[in-house]
């Protein structure tokens, strides 16, 4: 049986989720930890019984090790690319957590990075093998609600100084924007179910006046989507908000409507109300209800059989050009036109 050597960058709580997803899968050993602190890579690797599992604090070190097949970019955001590049260079197949870049020009140099090494990518919008997730796409494929005209994917999660990586997170060079650090995910939701090419971005950010929360940059923002098809998305990227974690996903189409795990449909004689689909929803933000086994499985057997993941790099590249055009529109209030120059 092909097994494959993996290794992890940081040591942080998702790190320790990949881990464990990892370990359950029968074709993967984790075999190296790189850390800016060499204890605290050891002690991940103890904490998860890790044995003959070698820990850095230089990811040259890592990438030259024997027997590395994998390595997953768990670091703070302004990290991915570079490293990523890194990575894919010296053939490594990755696993990158959102966003996977935080400019433009980076972006480009890790998609041609990854492309020119031809190893295998997974950018990590770990809600695609969300189970809720994956009954809408399988209903919208069945046509269950006809064609999608407009659609709704919000992400309202308020992150405080009580969240373990605020320090990083609030700052613009670090964390990014409201949608680039946190409602990407919910731009890459709405990518997913629409499935067709955005073509214009308009948003408006703002910041509360009372909220004692300083970010580097608008917490909040609203972005308006236009499709080549012709359909409308929105996204709502509030992170500074004071309620429990909310992710709603609402789907109009001209034979019904989804709302979550809801269905409304003309397709279904005689409905006179919603119908519930009992599931798993994306309704917190604690990495241990993500869906990551499903995530790690899903590559996997990529590289085994040589597949590229509807999640690569090179698809979500489309995902990370949304967020960066509407943190554009919203500076310089007005549309701005896709793909970005």
């Amino acid at each position: 049986m092909k097994r494959f050597g993996v290794g992890l960058i940081a040591t942080g709580w998702v790190s320790g989720e990949y881990i464990k997803a990892f370990q359950r899968n029968p074709h993967c050993q984790v075999i190296a930890i790189c850390s800016r602190d060499l204890e605290r890579a050891r002690a991940k690797a103890a904490e998860h019984h890790l044995k003959d599992c070698a820990a850095f604090t230089d990811l040259g070190d890592m990438l030259s090790i024997q027997g590395l097949d994998i390595v997953t970019i768990c670091t703070p955001h302004d990290q991915h690319a570079e490293q990523g590049i890194a990575c894919a260079r010296a053939g490594k197949h990755l696993i990158v957590e959102k966003p996977v870049a935080l400019t433009l020009p980076s972006l480009r140099a890790l998609d041609q990075a990854i492309r020119a090494a031809g190893v295998k990518s997974v950018t990590s919008f770990v809600l695609r093998w969300n189970p809720m997730f994956r009954n809408v796409r399988a209903m919208l494929e069945q046509k269950l609600i006809g064609d999608l005209y407009y659609a709704e994917v919000d992400y309202m999660h308020g992150i405080g100084p009580w969240y373990g990586s605020w320090k990083w997170l609030t700052s613009k060079e670090t964390g990014g924007s409201s949608l680039l650090m946190a409602g990407c995910h919910a731009v890459d939701g709405l990518r997913w179910f629409v499935q067709d090419e955005a073509i214009e971005v308009s948003a408006y950010s703002n910041r509360s006046k009372t909220n004692p929360l300083q970010y580097e940059y608008d917490p909040n923002i609203v972005t308006i989507i236009r499709f080549a098809g012709g359909a409308i998305g929105k996204v709502v990227s509030l992170v500074e908000c004071r309620m429990p974690y909310v992710f709603n996903v609402q789907l109009f189409g001209d034979k019904g409507t989804i709302r979550n795990n809801q269905i409304f449909t003309t397709e279904w004689p005689g409905q006179t109300g919603w119908a519930t689909i009992p599931s798993i929803l994306p309704d917190s933000g604690d990495v241990t209800h993500h869906p990551f086994q499903a995530e790690v499985d899903h590559f996997v057997d990529c590289i085994l059989t040589g597949a590229e993941s509807h999640a690569s790099v090179a698809d979500t590249v489309k995902t990370h050009e949304i967020c960066l055009a509407a943190d554009l529109s919203a500076a310089q209030s007005r549309p701005v036109r896709l793909p970005l120059a």
